[in-house]
């Protein structure tokens, strides 16, 4: 705990960096994951496809999966929030399909009744109902890409996992421990909030 205290500017500056790359990787998961969750709602057979993909690439080992992105990409922050963004998929995917799915059939008939049109039913329909089930994945997800994007300091992406690989490698543990630390300290941080949030979501609806 020593190396937390003593060197602070440099665990938050990097806690910062770690914030940046999570974020980036989380926004650019979602804004793929929403319309393909969607779709696995709206058409299960061909869903169970854009699934089966999204689970094979989870199931990719996350060193082996940057390794191949370097020989594309190159080294640098891109590369880490690909590899982040292509993990949040199944996650993402699953918990869209399943709140989408899961709305009151009721509801989507009343809501067609008064004539509304697909896109129509989507964002005042089936989103408001299926936000809790979907910040839940985002949570999860994030909790995720936060603890897998220490390993992207491999590729020269910044971020806590700087500390800890330097700490490692120099054997000064205590700074290994300050990434680790820290790390723990975001994912519980949007853990927490994003929990916060889900339930007020869930209080609104009853």
């Amino acid at each position: 705990m020593r190396y937390f205290f003593v060197h602070f500017g440099d665990v938050a500056r990097l806690s910062g960096e770690h914030i940046a790359l999570s974020l980036t990787s989380l926004a650019i998961a979602a804004a793929i994951a929403v319309p393909l969750g969607v779709f696995v709602a709206r058409a299960p057979r061909a869903g169970a496809i854009v699934l089966g993909l999204a689970g094979g690439v989870y199931t990719i080992p996350s060193l082996a999966l940057l390794g191949v992105l370097v020989l594309v990409e190159g080294l640098g922050f891109w590369t880490a929030v690909t590899a982040l963004a292509a993990y949040a998929q199944m996650i993402l995917v699953r918990n869209v399909a399943a709140g989408v799915a899961g709305v009151d059939r009721a509801a989507i008939e009343a809501a067609r009744g008064m004539g509304m049109n697909s896109w129509q039913l989507f964002w005042h329909v089936e989103r408001p109902l299926a936000m809790p089930v979907i910040i839940a994945g985002v949570r999860i997800a994030a909790v995720s890409i936060i603890g897998i994007a220490t390993v992207a300091a491999w590729v020269n992406a910044g971020g806590l996992g700087t500390l800890i690989f330097a700490g490692i490698d120099q054997q000064n543990y205590g700074k290994a421990a300050a990434g680790a630390i820290a790390a723990v300290v975001l994912a519980l941080a949007a853990d927490g909030s994003l929990r916060l949030l889900e339930r007020s979501y869930r209080r609104h609806l009853v």
